[in-house]
């Protein structure tokens, strides 16, 4: 980024700054989506919670409404009035700092925030298979390692430069490709062959809220959604599993939370690859009011969730960020500004003529066939 570039973007971050903006989100929700919140004394990294408290203050100074998820989806469905320029809050996955350290300062402002839980990993029966990657990667002392990922194997040299952080995201990607089945079958692969004993429960950086936390923090305002059973890459799964890990999962929140929410939260959650219209017509049986999606980033509105049948079964939110700024762009309408210019720009790109010089392999071609790996 160009320090004119920062420099614009630092200064859109000003409250008084971001206020025009402020028109472009006549008729959107902003659904922000978090995970983990930093926690320094048992190793967990994430949002740090003053940038929570800090843009929960700026919402309350400037008078955004702050509603529930299900005040949101009740609204785009003309079941209740209108909430322009609206911010809703969710965490996905139910880990144990959602509710030591976030749910504790969504009180403190009195926002409503929803929850998506794993409940096979509340349940203990599992710990969410990204962490045991993590754990792996983080533990071995090997400095090469050799995985077979749906017949194709993988080489991951650790010895590299490259932080073992981002080797594990790498690996993370590829199994999010392949049949849950697999998926499985290629983390028991990677722990042997990095010599790293997975334990049956989770270290405690990994450990889960409890049942009791649930409804603690319903006391305090908090709602909880289904968020899977196991958390698997929906269309990764057969019709079976598909089913079950929306059915029960939403059976086992109904047994255990006072007032859980019948929206849902797919896995992964990227619109037109993780899911389809098979798990929206499961949402649909149920009663659901709807589910939410990770990608692509984005507003809800009206105009969208009633664009389709299905529309509802696919509703974008917003990340928080990695700073202020970045969330102050996402709820004023900055980013919003920035979509439209870049469509627009892209829009003229796609009019301009062609250059006849250019080759869609680059300039002089690249005939380089598949690689085997990308953590070569």
């Amino acid at each position: 980024m160009s320090n004119v570039v920062k420099w614009l973007s630092d200064l859109l971050a000003a409250p008084w700054a971001a206020r025009p903006f402020t028109r472009m989100m006549r008729g959107r929700v902003t659904i922000i989506v978090m995970h983990r919140l930093a926690d320094p004394a048992r190793g967990i990294a994430g949002v740090d919670p003053r940038d929570l408290r800090r843009a929960l203050e700026f919402l309350r100074k400037e008078r955004y409404p702050i509603v529930s998820l299900e005040r949101v989806f009740r609204s785009l469905a003309g079941e209740a009035a209108p909430v322009d320029r609206a911010v809703a809050f969710t965490m996905d996955d139910g880990t144990s700092d959602q509710a030591t350290v976030a749910a504790p300062i969504f009180a403190e402002f009195d926002c409503p925030a929803t929850i998506f839980v794993v409940t096979g990993y509340l349940d203990g029966e599992l710990w969410c298979w990204w962490h045991r990657v993590e754990h792996v990667f983080e533990s071995t002392r090997r400095r090469e390692l050799s995985v077979m990922i749906a017949g194709l194997r993988h080489v991951i040299r650790l010895d590299e430069g490259v932080p073992r952080a981002h080797l594990a995201r790498r690996f993370m990607e590829q199994c999010k490709r392949v049949p849950e089945i697999e998926k499985l079958r290629a983390i028991e692969r990677l722990a042997a062959a990095a010599e790293v004993e997975l334990p049956a429960r989770p270290p405690a950086r990994y450990a889960p809220m409890s049942w009791d936390d649930v409804r603690a923090c319903e006391a305090r305002g908090i709602t909880f959604g289904p968020h899977t059973v196991t958390h698997p890459v929906l269309s990764r799964t057969s019709d079976a599993q598909s089913k079950r890990e929306i059915v029960v999962s939403w059976a086992r929140l109904c047994a255990e939370a006072r007032r859980p929410v019948p929206i849902f939260c797919y896995p992964n959650g990227h619109v037109g690859t993780d899911f389809g219209p098979r798990e929206c017509a499961t949402l649909r049986r149920l009663g659901f009011l709807g589910a939410v999606t990770n990608s692509p980033c984005d507003h809800a509105t009206v105009a969208g969730f009633q664009s389709s049948p299905d529309a509802q079964y696919s509703v974008p939110r917003v990340d928080f960020g990695a700073d202020h700024r970045s969330f102050i762009h996402s709820v004023s309408g900055v980013l919003r500004t920035k979509q439209l210019l870049k469509r627009h720009v892209a829009w003229r790109g796609a009019a301009a003529p062609a250059d006849p010089g250019l080759s869609p392999e680059g300039p002089q071609g690249d005939n380089r066939g598949p690689s085997t790996s990308l953590f070569e």
